[in-house]
């Protein structure tokens, strides 16, 4: 499972994004439910941030947690202290665990970076015990992400180069509406229910926004640290423009909505 998704390093993406799936990750929880002794898996833990929030559950028997990104494991390994957690390498797509292993299986903003999403879906539901329930969280990018957009919006007025790369932002796999839902239906998951969550990402200063894009985190970050010298100043300067709208720079704050789907495993 190549993930779509450009990692340089823990430290940048908890600034780019790891601060904000941490305020998701307990909404997830409560949409996913959980219950005395369950068993959970978390697909694409990332540096952590569902799994550590799942933790705070005393009363969960065992949290297994997998990702792709040998950067990622790593950072959450070093982390963990609670001998309930298991953390490894490994992919979405074939996990490494037999059938009805857990009693839910939770992932938190990967499925639209895993090419087969589907295949993911109907991994996590192989390794969930029938009743179990498989629940997931994708952001939308398209409608719901209006600090991201604002700045592929503004790159594609600068560079004709980067409209095919905002095109596969915005609609990446699970992002339209309805979409999980039909894939986990598609996977044989019953009882399947879709709905979007929210939260504001806030941010002190333009570079407090800005600094994880520039040093090359994420999708935007990677098109960003490839560009000329030239044509990246004048990004720098007209995404400034754009945060800062008129005003002087100093905090700001976005609306950030997330698709999130359950199901029952049969």
């Amino acid at each position: 499972m190549p993930s779509s998704f450009n990692v340089e390093s823990a430290d940048g993406y908890e600034r780019l994004m790891g601060r904000w799936s941490k305020k998701l990750a307990p909404m997830l929880i409560d949409f996913a439910g959980l219950a005395d002794g369950d068993r959970v898996l978390d697909v694409g833990c990332g540096t952590g941030s569902l799994t550590f929030a799942l933790a705070e559950k005393p009363s969960l028997q065992e949290i297994a947690a997998i990702d792709y990104s040998p950067v990622f494991v790593e950072a959450a390994m070093r982390r963990n202290t609670d001998p309930r957690i298991a953390i490894r390498q490994a992919d979405a797509c074939a996990l490494p665990f037999e059938d009805n292993r857990f009693d839910r299986a939770m992932s938190l903003l990967v499925l639209h970076f895993v090419p087969e999403a589907g295949k993911a879906v109907a991994e996590m539901a192989r390794v969930v015990r029938p009743g179990g329930v498989v629940a997931a969280t994708v952001w939308d990018h398209y409608g719901g992400m209006s600090g991201m957009r604002m700045m592929w919006d503004t790159v594609v007025m600068l560079d004709e180069n980067a409209l095919p790369l905002r095109r596969k932002y915005c609609f990446q796999p699970m992002m339209r509406p309805g979409e999980m839902r039909e894939s986990f239906v598609a996977q044989g998951l019953i009882d399947v229910e879709e709905t979007s969550l929210l939260i504001r990402m806030d941010y002190l200063s333009f570079d407090d926004y800005w600094q994880p894009i520039a040093a090359g985190e994420g999708p935007l970050g990677k098109y960003v640290s490839e560009l000329e010298a030239g044509k990246r100043e004048a990004v720098d300067t007209a995404v400034r423009a754009a945060y800062e709208a008129g005003e002087p720079d100093g905090p700001r704050s976005f609306a950030s909505v997330a698709w999130a789907c359950r199901g029952k495993v049969v």
